[in-house]
């Protein structure tokens, strides 16, 4: 059977699974096993064997539907930590995500552990929860009258999304007032915006949070209006990388090209040679030469590192901040119709000088820790962020004697001022004095994980 055959099987394969278990039968059986692929064959009527044994035994009826999803996503799971089986909730729900747009009331929110209840981190400006008057540090206890407690932040963050125009009642505790009260909110096409930014004297001070279909695009717009403020060329940029997940490959590779006038910026390689593919930079630089600082934590993953890695590389910025997370490879998302999705781990990426960062990480010019807050400083709490090194069936980096890292710090101060990383940096730009305690190769303080937020 030829590779291209063999993908159309599994597709098939697959699609006949999420139909029916009667189905995954006849379709194992029709195909004749060569001599390489008997073995496959074998185990995939073990597989409708135990199938069949689970629906016509099992104490109750199971749901057919919730085998098979989950007989996926196993054997999805079992190669990487990446690869995963969408259903199509989860489908839609990423889509979302890299859209970078839904219908919602315009909050970032999080979930304190053991607080039971979803606490307003802000509200973003122009959106229906703005215009309605929510606060940062505004407790939600309950949706619709129901309460919160006994949700996941991702249960209620669902509960809070909805189809544009329509309303919902959120119960609101707020600090200086004696009783709950309720705010009806319609809500809008939320954007989520990957990208702020704002002017640090004559520094342009860029934070990029996600890479979604929006973040290059807003990036120039946001750079050119804080240029166009300042009335001068600006003395330097700091792109701020910090907790930074991933997203996008394209996305990536189009934020890199924006601060890089020629070279290459990522090379992928799959499992085979003719799937080797390199992006170059094209002329132009948003930054106009200007001197560049790169901030990367614990929390810098995947599109994260390839634009930290090509900057880094290309010696086009000084990277700032502690190790990142290090996965150095690519997801593809492979639709399936009406049943959702598979994402799966089809190539390793490089940075512009051949070197893998899986399990290892970006390595900063400058390793900067920041110091833990008083009231986390005795806690006994994980205070490094996980790695891709610690992720049970992780890629192994294909560099020969490569040392795989764990995790590195990956807390951020809310307040610039006590923000060391990004105060280093001013100063390094500016060209003051440096703290001696944290000259290059050295490092500050403690560390501790950030807080999980989502917008809605």
């Amino acid at each position: 059977m030829t590779r291209k055959s063999n993908l159309a099987f599994w597709v098939f394969m697959v699609l006949a699974a999420l139909a029916g278990a009667t189905t995954v039968f006849n379709v194992t059986r029709t195909y004749s096993a060569t001599p390489g692929n008997s073995e496959i064959y074998r185990q995939l009527d073990l597989f409708g064997d135990v199938l069949e044994r689970v629906r016509s035994d099992y104490v109750e009826k199971p749901d057919d539907a919730m085998l098979i999803d989950s007989a996926i996503n196993g054997m999805l799971s079992a190669l990487d930590p990446h690869s995963a089986y969408l259903n199509p909730k989860s489908f839609r729900d990423m889509q979302v995500t890299t859209k970078g747009e839904f219908g919602g009331l315009g909050i970032e929110v999080t979930m304190e552990a053991g607080s039971g209840v979803v606490k307003v981190v802000s509200p973003i400006d122009d959106t229906p929860a703005a215009k309605a008057g929510l606060m940062a540090n505004d407790l939600i206890t309950h949706l619709d009258g129901e309460q919160i407690v006994g949700l996941s932040l991702e249960q209620a963050v669902e509960k809070m999304r909805g189809p544009v125009n329509t309303a919902i009642t959120l119960t609101i505790v707020r600090k200086g007032k004696d009783e709950p009260f309720d705010v009806k909110i319609v809500r809008d096409v939320i954007h989520i915006n990957a990208v702020k930014s704002r002017l640090e004297g004559d520094i342009v001070y860029v934070k990029i949070s996600t890479f979604n279909e929006q973040t290059h695009a807003n990036l120039v717009k946001q750079v050119e209006a804080l240029k166009k403020s300042l009335g001068k060329a600006p003395r330097a940029y700091i792109i701020d990388l910090r907790n930074n997940p991933g997203g996008l490959l394209d996305q990536a590779i189009n934020v890199s090209d924006d601060f890089l006038d020629k070279g290459a910026i990522v090379l992928t390689k799959g499992r085979l040679l003719e799937e080797t593919q390199r992006a170059n930079a094209r002329p132009g630089d948003i930054a106009d030469g200007k001197p560049i600082v790169v901030l990367v934590n614990g929390g810098s993953a995947s599109a994260s590192e390839i634009v930290a890695g090509a900057l880094q590389d290309h010696k086009r910025a000084t990277v700032i901040g502690t190790r990142s997370f290090g996965k150095g490879s690519v997801q593809t998302i492979i639709p399936l119709g009406s049943n959702g999705a598979i994402r799966l781990t089809t190539a390793r990426y490089y940075t512009p000088s051949g070197r893998s960062i899986q399990a290892k990480g970006i390595e900063p010019d400058v390793l900067v820790e920041q110091e833990l807050p008083p009231e986390l400083q005795n806690k006994t709490i994980q205070q490094r962020a996980p790695s891709e090194a610690t992720l049970p069936r992780h890629l192994k980096n294909d560099g020969k004697d490569v040392k795989e890292n764990t995790g590195s710090s990956s807390y951020v101060p809310r307040e610039a001022d006590q923000d060391a990383q990004l105060q280093y940096a001013l100063k390094l730009l500016r060209g003051e004095p440096l703290p001696p305690t944290a000259q290059p190769g050295t490092a500050t303080g403690g560390e501790a994980s950030a807080p999980k937020t989502q917008q809605q």
